[in-house]
């Protein structure tokens, strides 16, 4: 059962981001935007059972949640940490969470250039994105790959953050550019 750390306020007024001190997972996101989508997760469901909550994104040492606006943080923040400290860590869910990947493309079933340039996409994201999304309680990940257009999700705070879907979206597709010119960057 983590105990949590910090709360750390993000970028996304809606979202904030709990620290914990031993981690829920071992690399493997989870992201979810609706309660159906966390079927099968009993963290993600106790957090969506709770009023106001929009979405869940969590992975190793932190958990991320959006509200939809309507609640006072202060009461939402205790009503969230229960099921937080409920959660079992990721050594006590490492099989079940080896068994579920991450919801990335499967590289496998693109060309061989094509995942080179997967490869070199993904390079820049990891060293130059990433990190600052995941500081602020969220992530992207790639979902597709086609031609001249490269289809990205965000995850956590950054899914609803506006400076995601502005700022953030045009610094990445600048970026990208740099290794592929004609590169469109979509976000869904």
């Amino acid at each position: 059962m983590p105990k949590i750390a910090e709360i750390e306020q993000t970028p996304n007024p809606n979202a904030m981001k709990f620290i914990l001190r031993e981690p829920l997972t071992w690399g493997v996101t989870r992201s979810y935007d609706k309660p159906e989508q966390a079927v099968g997760d009993p963290l993600a469901m106790a957090l969506f059972d709770i009023e106001h909550v929009t979405n869940v994104f969590y992975v190793d040492h932190w958990v991320t949640v959006t509200q939809d606006g309507g609640a006072d943080w202060q009461e939402l923040m205790r009503d969230l940490a229960v099921p937080i400290r409920e959660a079992p860590s990721a050594d006590a869910n490492s099989d079940k969470l080896a068994e579920q990947s991450s919801e990335t493309m499967d590289p496998e079933k693109l060309s061989p250039g094509d995942r080179e340039r997967l490869d070199k996409i993904n390079a820049i994201l990891d060293e130059q994105i990433r990190p600052y999304l995941q500081n602020d309680g969220g992530d992207l990940y790639v979902m597709g790959l086609e031609g001249n257009k490269l289809t990205v999700h965000y995850q956590g705070a950054c899914g609803s953050c506006p400076s995601s879907l502005s700022g953030t979206l045009a610094g990445i597709e600048n970026l990208v550019r740099q290794i592929e010119p004609d590169m469109e960057v979509v976000a869904v």
